[in-house]
Parts: structure tokens; sequence; C-alpha cells
């Protein structure tokens, strides 16, 4: 049976990943996987994650399955760190909310949803986004569409391109948004577009897919929920993947939920029992180990204050990367080219380089960004920025 598998194209990341590791010089610098690195180029473990996992694994005294729902107090944690914890919906149950694994594993949950919800359903993704969203979708059996989404050149969002587009999908139609931080452009929806787009699907009878993958490494945890909030306010379905990967540190463990916003606390019921149907069939149980990390984290007020600090912490870290790098750019090529890198949020910029460009970064400066050039500028460390930003002058050059 197995003969008859044909090799798979290698993935385009991890093959930077490999060339990166590879690679002998002394000076090489590691821009493309999205993780955050601290000033000494490691991905550190939150205090409060390390203080919360020592206090659970102390009084914990079995590894039993905690049921198809879940850890339902990380689960309550997550409907209040995304919707706020006042927001309507929660007071009225009509959220259904599965611990899933990881971010991912809440994306695959929804496409599955949707397919189950829809016959010959389809999604709109922006142009462009994550490289994991269209394989994800495609992989529950949606068929996917772009949408405009980002000038290249300017390193500005479309937002009227968007909404004309958005403007003729029919009613019912699911579109995939990035709730803040966009992958890979850095570039979001400011609150004016934000209100527009929410009235616009309102209008269309569009069901939005937010993909929330990095809450509180924009602007902050309420600003980068801003935009999914009011999607909430003023719609009467709204699907959310939540991720604790960069916001918690908690890469490896793969923490993630998948938040159905309903129309009624009935249809919230139906909806989670679909829901857990779904992962049933798929991984069976969810994971706890990570959920209960930041289930413990959300019921202690010190451990939370904490977790909120040093989140702050890396979000200004970043920012002020984000700063220095633009000012170095600025700097190398006399001009204001690269500016947008400042203006922008989140871990990721999109430099909009050739791939000839993204080449020569990697074979005559080692500098190793994704092959769309998306930089991760989280995985900067102060003392690389002048070489990083001669290089990446160097090769816009030409």
């Amino acid at each position: 049976m197995l003969n008859s598998l044909k090799p798979m194209p290698p993935d385009p990341l991890l093959g930077v990943t490999e060339a990166f590791r590879a690679d002998p010089s002394r000076d090489k610098v590691d821009l493309g996987v999205g993780v955050y690195r601290d000033a000494s180029g490691i991905t550190p473990i939150p205090r409060a994650v390390r203080a919360a996992e020592q206090k659970m694994l102390a009084r914990q005294n079995t590894k039993a399955y905690v049921g198809p729902g879940g850890n339902r107090q990380f689960a309550a944690a997550m409907e209040k760190i995304a919707l706020g914890a006042s927001h309507p919906a929660l007071r009225d149950g009509r959220v259904a909310t599965l611990p899933s694994t990881g971010g991912t594993g809440a994306l695959r949950l929804a496409a599955e949803l949707i397919r189950l919800a829809g016959a010959g359903a389809a999604i709109k993704v922006s142009d462009p986004t994550w490289a994991n969203h269209v394989p994800v979708m495609k992989g529950a059996g949606l068929e996917t569409a772009t949408y405009p989404y980002y000038d290249i050149a300017g390193g500005r969002v479309l937002a009227a391109q968007m909404l004309e587009n958005l403007a003729g999908c029919a009613p019912g139609s699911v579109v995939l948004l990035h709730g803040s931080c966009h992958n890979p452009t850095g570039a979001d929806p400011d609150p004016g577009h934000w209100a527009e787009l929410a009235d616009l699907m309102a209008r269309r009878q569009l069901v939005p897919l937010v993909d929330m993958a990095y809450q509180g490494l924009g602007r902050g945890l309420d600003a980068d929920a801003a935009g999914l909030r009011l999607l909430c306010e003023r719609l009467p379905e709204v699907l959310v993947a939540v991720s604790c990967s960069k916001n918690f540190g908690l890469y490896r463990e793969r923490v993630g939920a998948v938040m159905c916003v309903t129309e009624s606390a009935a249809t919230a019921a139906i909806t989670m029992g679909h829901l857990q149907s779904l992962a049933r069939r798929n991984y069976s149980m969810p994971p706890d180990h990570g959920e209960a990390i930041v289930a413990e984290i959300a019921s202690d007020p010190a451990l939370y204050a904490d977790w909120q600090k040093e989140l702050d912490d890396m979000r200004d870290r970043v920012n002020g990367l984000r700063k220095s790098l633009a000012t170095a750019l600025r700097s190398e090529l006399g001009s204001g080219r690269f500016d947008f890198i400042e203006q922008q949020a989140g871990m990721f910029s999109m430099l909009g380089l050739s791939k000839a460009a993204v080449e020569r970064l990697r074979s005559e400066h080692h500098v190793y960004t994704a092959p769309d050039s998306r930089l991760n500028v989280a995985g900067l460390s102060g003392k690389e920025i002048p070489a990083v930003a001669r290089a990446i002058a160097a090769v816009s050059r030409d």
C-alpha cells in the first residue's frame, strides 16, 4: 500500500530552518520561524507559566482523561481573554468553546464544523495569509478563494479593495480574518476599517472565522481583541480560533481552543456537541497539561498580573525592535522605503523582496527569512539589527 505514495514536496518554511542549521557561519541570523526570542536569543518560559506549572504538578494526583469537553476552567478563561469578561454572549450562554491541539487544531475543527453545517462550503482568506491556512481549510474539504488585503509596495492594508471584494460574497459565506498582528504582513485594519467590515458582514450575512494567534503582542490584550469583539457585538455568529503559543509561551504544549459565538444558548449547546464529536473522531480526548497551566494563571490574580506584565514587556521589546530596524534601514537606504515596519504590529513584517533577493540574503549575508520575505522581527536581537539592515539594504538596491 505505502509503496504507491509519492514523495511530498518539502515544506518551504521548514526548508529555511534546515538551511539555517546547515549554515556554518557564526554570523547567521534566523528570522524565519515565528517564535519570540529575548535579547539572549532564547524563547523563554514566562515566569507565570513556570510558577503555575509547579503549583499544578504539586497537587496533581492523576493523569486520567478530563473528559470530552476538555478543561472547562481553561475554556472559560480563554473566552474572557478573547471576548472580554462582560460580553453579553458569555452572560447569555451563547458561546461554545472546546480546547484543541493548538491554534491550528482549532482552525481545523472550525473548518470541519463549517463543512458539516453547509454543503459545498467555501471560505475566503486574505491575500497573503499564513502559509498553513489554505492547507488546513482544504484538508477539511473546504474550497478556498482570496480577497485582496495588502499593498506590498506601500506596506498597508487594502481596506477599500477588501471591502469591495467581500461585498460580492453570497450570504452565508465564511471569511477568515486575522484578529490582530496579521501573519505574514504585520498590517492590521484600523478601528474604522473594522467598523466598516462589521457593518458589511452584518448586511451581507457573512460569517467570520477569526484567527487570534497573537493577542497581546500587537497593541495590548484588549486593543488586539477590539476587532473581534466588535464583530461579536454586531453579528449573530462568529467562529474564533485562539492560540496560547505566543502570548503564553506554550509553543510545544499545543494549547488552543475553538470558540463559537451563536444566536442562542440552545444553538451553543448543539454546536458544542458537534465540536466534541468532530474532535472525538480525530484525536478523541483533548490534551490538558498546557490548558491546566493557563487555567492556573487565570485563577490566581498575582500570577495573572505577572503574566500580563511580562507580555507587556515582550510587546514593548518587539515594538522597540521594529523602531530600531526601521531607523537603521532608513539610514542605510537614505529613504523611508521600510518605514512601515515601525508602524505595523506583532511578530512579522513582509519586506516585499523578490525571491532572488531573499536567496541573496541567505547566500551572501546569512540572514534567513521565509521564502515570501516575511521577517520575524521578534526573532531579532538588538546587536543583530545593524548587520541585518545592511543586508536588506544591499539586496534591495539591485
